[in-house]
């Protein structure tokens, strides 16, 4: 019988529904909640940590909301006219 390098341990854990509910909306029918919060904690405990808005300059911020399909044209036009 094989044996899985890395075992898996069933866990029960409590969140807000708000943010239940954004994860829900995030993940496809396909994706896997276990794998995608297993990915978040190694990630944060793993010396990976997701950088907080505070964290992040604002043209990295800039940046992000240039590549975000559901930002507005005009602010999108602002921050280019801004930064050119």
């Amino acid at each position: 019988m094989r044996r899985a390098k890395n075992r898996t341990v069933k866990m029960s854990i409590t969140v807000p529904l708000n943010i239940f509910n954004e994860l829900e909306r995030h993940l496809s029918y396909s994706q896997s909640r276990s794998a995608y919060i297993s990915s978040a904690i190694e990630a944060k405990l793993g010396g990976d940590p997701i950088p907080t808005v505070s964290e992040t300059s604002t043209l990295q911020l800039m940046a992000a909301i240039l590549s975000r399909e559901d930002a507005d044209e005009k602010l999108k036009d602002f921050i280019l006219t801004f930064f050119s």
